[in-house]
């Protein structure tokens, strides 16, 4: 049985930001390029091999407002619908110190770190940990430097404010590139694995 990797998802500004001044909201500098071909393939090149999504609070609830009406609609892009539906019919662990109660059919609630959560789930099952632009999981996964894979939009805007992806005060570590692809608009897809 091959070692589960952990892969985590994210779209982030030139100058490295995952929305803007403006707060969760601001997501002015990448909304434009997230429906783009290239934004697309990469959506669906993130869920191809994972088998477990693990997300924070606000995404799990978030997601669960749009996706299931995705996978659903027969006019949606194919890419949107595919991952929309494995969305909805994937194994879900969702992060969080004050649900009480599952947002999600198919979702478990975890009240654990981040690291210890990815443990358990890498001691059983098979196919790819997917932490799927879920901020909070991200950065705690780093800084355990328990990141396998890193997919990463790069949208051609300088926010200008906002957070954050790699904080100050990460363990040092090496990638390597797995793929690239540019688009049109200038919107970069980039898959980094973990040199180990």
């Amino acid at each position: 049985m091959n070692e589960r990797r952990v892969t985590a998802n994210l779209a982030l500004t030139l100058d490295g930001r995952y929305h803007g001044p403006g707060g969760p909201g601001d997501l002015s500098a990448i909304i434009p390029y997230v429906t783009t071909d290239v934004a697309r393939d990469q959506l669906t090149r993130i869920w191809e091999n994972a088998t477990t999504v693990l997300l924070g609070r606000r995404n799990a609830e978030g997601f669960l407002g749009f996706w299931p009406t995705v996978a659903a609609d027969e006019n949606a892009d194919p890419r949107d619908r595919g991952y929309a539906k494995w969305l909805v019919d994937t194994e879900k662990v969702v992060l969080s110190s004050t649900l009480a109660e599952s947002p999600w059919e198919g979702a478990r609630i975890v009240n654990a770190p981040a690291a210890e959560v990815v443990a358990e789930l890498k001691a059983a099952g098979e196919g790819d940990i997917l932490v799927n632009s879920s901020v909070s999981v991200i950065k705690a996964l780093l800084a355990a430097d328990l990141v396998d894979r890193l997919y990463l939009t790069i949208c051609p805007e300088i926010a200008g404010g906002g957070p954050r992806l790699f904080d100050d005060g990460l363990p040092g570590t090496k990638w390597t590139v797995a793929h690239q692809e540019t688009g049109a608009q200038g919107e970069l897809a980039l898959v980094y694995d973990r040199a180990r």
